[in-house]
């Protein structure tokens, strides 16, 4: 590496993550036991436990009392929800900002990650229709939220891009978190899931640019979606 990029790169670091850096190890490689690495660091345990629950906050390591410290695959996720969630609980309106990068994101990636989807993920995208469908028309009707998560990041789950991905999938757990999981109007349901059929059948069909169509007019309906009102249950 670049030695004057390293020296900005490590500008303000901790030292545990600079250790990571610079070990680059395998996801699932066990670390020293912290006395054993904060002599490694030359720095006192207490700094180390503050500066690896960092660490542990951003997923760059998980620790567990049987098997220690060990190294994580990265993820963008992490990362983006800490930022999401603190942003939120200080004000709920951050949810539509955040709701136009992943809308604006998909779009943007939308033919790059339909013509990666093996025959798999697109049966994978017809079950998930089925069930949709079930939930909507039973008796009692259910919200087809895990569908619905699943249906969009199935869509691009084959991007080889850990920030697109860990964007997409910190915005579910924001849409969880202000409650659009649990309540919804029914017509504003159907004509969603009528949207995802439209998509899906036009992956299955190979008509990417009229599954972007539909895509980004079924996004635009998050802007105005009516009062939301339960559908059974809390």
């Amino acid at each position: 590496m670049n030695t004057l990029y390293r020296e900005r790169a490590d500008a303000g670091s901790s030292e545990f993550l600079n250790y990571l850096v610079e070990l680059n190890a395998e996801p699932g490689t066990r670390l020293p036991p912290i006395n054993d690495l904060a002599v490694i660091l030359g720095i006192s345990s207490g700094k180390l436990r503050e500066q690896l629950e960092v660490a542990r906050e951003l997923g760059l390591v998980e620790v567990r009392p049987k098997t220690g410290i060990r190294v994580r695959s990265f993820s963008f996720f992490p990362t983006v929800q800490t930022g999401l969630r603190f942003a939120m609980a200080l004000d709920r309106s951050y949810f539509s900002q955040y709701s136009q990068v992943r809308n604006r994101t998909e779009a943007s990636f939308w033919h790059e990650a339909v013509e990666l989807l093996r025959a798999d993920d697109k049966a994978y995208l017809k079950e998930l229709m089925e069930r949709a469908w079930k939930k909507l028309e039973g008796d009692p009707i259910q919200l087809p939220h895990d569908e619905h998560r699943e249906l969009h990041l199935t869509i691009f789950s084959r991007l080889n891009n850990v920030f697109v991905l860990g964007l997409l999938e910190a915005y579910w757990d924001a849409y969880e978190a202000v409650g659009l999981d649990r309540y919804e109007d029914y017509t504003y349901l159907n004509e969603v899931w009528n949207y995802h059929g439209q998509m899906v059948d036009a992956i299955h069909n190979a008509e990417f640019d009229k599954g972007h169509e539909a895509l980004v007019e079924h996004t635009g309906l998050l802007r105005t979606r009516p009062q939301v009102h339960p559908i059974g249950p809390e």
